[in-house]
This record gives structure tokens, sequence and C-alpha cells, in this order.
């Protein structure tokens, strides 16, 4: 009886820990899965070429200036020189991402060249040593994310670093944007090291660059700019389980923060996932916690030639579809090597915030759809005192003026648009509901109509 109780006991701890293990995680993800909708900023010396080396274009993105033109480390560094974001204005940036409806900034503190954005006391390749501007650019970007109210992330690029030696180089096997982040990015990480192309990046084993200067910065950008939402890894190119360890053990610096799944996959999967330049379809996913990082236009970094630029239609239907999946979108701008953002992205996130200020109801602390595919546009939900709400989003407005809600077996009692806030009528027939609709749409991108629905829709 005694070895039985004790055994009872064992359980029970066990279970008690994984219980508050949990509880922990979804406070810690419950800003960022209330959130939906942030901004990610790549950032760095590559602005200086915009995608330019020696007269050429470069082709590809233009953050991988570096690796695609196969530039000398010494060349590569006098790109700095040029790099002089006197036009650098924080309160500009976070405000146009608040404008536009985000409630989160990532940006990089480190990319694949190695160039920091901070002030490291652990290299001289920073923003402060190496560039006639001088100064951390992150810290007054933490104090105005602090101001006003925008959560702030950092992007670090822990394993593969073209410029401080040891770091790894992969040779990038797979299409740029590497759309399959789960297979095919995992086939490029195995390459560590042998996409190298200067004897000055192999001077030194990439343990010592592990110990050096990755693990060192971490430290240093974990605890010199307050509180960090969320930690975003890339590239585990060349990991192993003890350096991913390494990076582990200072999560505890920041005990809130939320991290990606690009530490080191499959063992350290982190808090969310991170599909690449796509948006999954509802056969990938499987319940986990996930965020769609995608481009404006061609590039993450600044490529003064790239005009692929994304509708405001196409990024505000994505961003619809995304949260009816129940994910994230994080949406990127690539500054100038003056600070400013470029023209395009700008008016792009004004049309988007216009949208945000009427719609982003239908955004904001949502939920995957219950629904079906709906063939004329998303759906998002909330859940609250035993019934529903849904927000319908229509990219297609119906010719007759009637929108089919199929298989919903709950009473609506309410509809109205949150354009206007007009009531609608809604019908039964036979197990679809049919909503009565004005003849012409308010907003030809999406048209939100929030419906209430008696108790919880059963999937």
């Amino acid at each position: 009886m005694k070895k039985l109780f004790l055994f009872v006991i064992v359980i029970l701890l066990m279970t008690t820990r994984l219980y508050s293990q949990a509880i922990d995680k979804d406070e810690k993800m419950k800003w960022w899965r209330e959130a939906r909708f942030g901004m990610f900023i790549h950032w760095g010396v590559y602005a200086v070429p915009a995608g330019m080396y020696k007269g050429h274009k470069v082709n590809r993105i233009g953050e991988w200036i570096m690796n695609r033109g196969k530039i000398p480390v010494a060349e590569y560094k006098t790109f700095a020189r040029q790099f002089n974001p006197v036009k650098y204005d924080p309160d500009a940036w976070v405000k146009m991402a608040k404008d536009a409806g985000m409630k989160y900034i990532v940006i990089t503190s480190k990319h694949h060249d190695g160039f920091a954005l901070f002030d490291s006391k652990v290299t001289t390749w920073d923003i402060v040593d190496a560039t006639p501007y001088g100064k951390d650019v992150i810290k007054p970007l933490a104090e105005a994310c602090r101001r006003h109210g925008i959560k702030l992330g950092l992007y670090y690029s822990h394993a593969q670093d073209w410029v401080n030696p040891g770091g790894a180089a992969a040779r990038k096997k797979t299409t740029e944007g590497w759309a399959n982040p789960d297979s095919t990015m995992i086939d490029a990480y195995t390459e560590a090291h042998s996409g190298h192309w200067d004897p000055a990046q192999t001077t030194r084993t990439m343990e010592e660059y592990i110990n050096d200067i990755a693990v060192p910065q971490v430290k240093e950008i974990l605890t010199k700019y307050g509180d960090i939402a969320v930690l975003w890894w890339d590239t585990p190119t060349g990991m192993t389980t003890e350096f991913a360890e390494k990076f582990q053990a200072l999560l505890p610096l920041q005990p809130r923060m939320i991290t990606n799944d690009r530490l080191k996959r499959p063992d350290f999967p982190g808090d969310f996932k991170t599909p690449e330049q796509r948006i999954p379809d509802l056969s990938e996913l499987d319940g986990k916690d996930w965020e769609t990082c995608m481009t404006m236009n061609g590039t993450w970094g600044y490529k003064s030639y790239d005009d692929k630029w994304k509708t405001t239609e196409t990024l505000i239907r994505n961003l619809l579809d995304i949260a009816s999946k129940g994910g994230n979108y994080l949406l990127n701008v690539g500054p100038k090597a003056d600070g400013e953002f470029p023209t395009e992205s700008i008016d792009r996130l004004k049309a988007i915030g216009t949208w945000m200020k009427t719609n982003g109801e239908a955004i904001y602390g949502t939920q995957a759809s219950p629904l079906a595919s709906l063939p004329w546009g998303r759906c998002t939900r909330k859940e609250q005192n035993g019934n529903t709400t849904l927000y319908l989003s229509v990219f297609d407005w119906p010719k007759d003026g009637k929108l089919i809600v199929p298989a919903l077996p709950n009473e609506i009692y309410s509809a109205h648009l949150l354009a206007g806030g007009k009531k609608v009528e809604a019908r039964k027939e036979s197990d679809q509901w049919i909503i009565a609709l004005p003849p012409t749409t308010p907003d030809p991108i999406a048209t939100v109509i929030k419906v209430e629905v008696k108790g919880i829709i059963k999937r």
C-alpha cells in the first residue's frame, strides 16, 4: 500500500507540473493569439548595395546579396561605411505599424551577414563601431514600442553568419523564400559549412563562433532592452543539440518571452510554427500555434529595383485567410539604408490601417472558422458567455443579394455590417442560412458581416 501511495503521489506531482507548464504557455501566448497581425523588419548593411554589386543586379532576395554575390568578407564590410540612417525615426516606424493595425514588431537584430543593429560588446561588426551613424537602433525602437503599446520581438540569426568566423553558411537548395520550412529547409540546413566562399569565414570553428559571438550576443539582446516579447530564431544551419541547449539556457532571462520553431528542428519546437511566404492549407494544420511571415514585394531586405508589390487587396485578404485558420500574419518591411520605409510599403500600410479601423474586430482575439470552406470569403469567430460571434468577410459580393452560409445548425439572432452598422436579415432554409445583403458592397476588398449565433458551434 505504501508503494502504491508513493506511486500515486508521483503521478499527481507529474500531472500538476505538466498542467502548470501548459498554463504558463497559454498565459505567455495570450497576447500573441489575440494580436493576429505584426510587422517584420529586415534591415542592415545589405540595404546599402540594395541588390546591386559591381554594377550588376544580384538575383534573389536583397539581404542574401553577400551570399549570392559571393562578396568577400573584407569587401562586404566596406558597405557599412555607407550605412548612415540619418532619417531613422523609431517613433514614426512604430506609429506606422500601430496605425496599420499591427500589434507587434519583430526586427532583425542580426541577420546572416552577422551585422548587429545594436551596440554589441563582443564584436566590432555592429552599427556603433562599423558605421558613421555610431548609435544603437534597437534601444530607441524598444522605447518607442513601449510608448505606443506595441510588443517588441527580436530576430537573431544564431547559426548562419557569413562575416563572423566560424558561423555556418548553408547553400540553399530550395526556392527563394523557403516555401516549405518543415521539410526542404531541413535539407538545406544539413549542409553546414558547405556554402563558404572566403577563407576568412573559416578561421575559427563553429563551436568558437557559438561560444564567443552568438551566445553572448543573444544574452546582450535579452538583457539590454527591457521586456522582449518574441525571440525569432532563423536558419539552424549546422546546429547541434549541444549548441541549441546553450541558447535555450538563456531564455529564463525573459521568462514571459515566446520563441519560434527555428532554433533546431525537431528537438526544440518553440512556441509557434513559421511557414514562410505561404499560407498553409487546412489539411496541414495540426492545432499548434503558427505564424505566416511574408514579404510585401519579392524581397525581405531593401532592393532598389524590386517592384513585385502585392496589392492592398491581396494583403488584407491574406490577413483574413490566415486569421480564419487560426494563425498570425507577420508582414515585412525592408527599410532603406537612410532609415526610411519604401513609399510603396507606406502606402499599403496606410490602406490596411484604414480597413482595420472599421473591421479590426474581425481579426483581433478571434479563433479559426468553425464552418466549412466558404466560396465567397472567410470567417473568424469569438465565443463568449456560451454564444458565438461569427465574422463573415465577403470577398465576392453575391449578385442576387443572398449570402449563403452552409451547414450552420445554430440559430442566428442578429446580423449587421461592420461598415456603417446596417442590420441585415438572416433566415434559415433547410440546413443553411441566407443573409440578405444590400445591392452593392461597402468595401470591394472585404465587407465584414457580424453575425450573432446562439450557443457554441460544434465542429
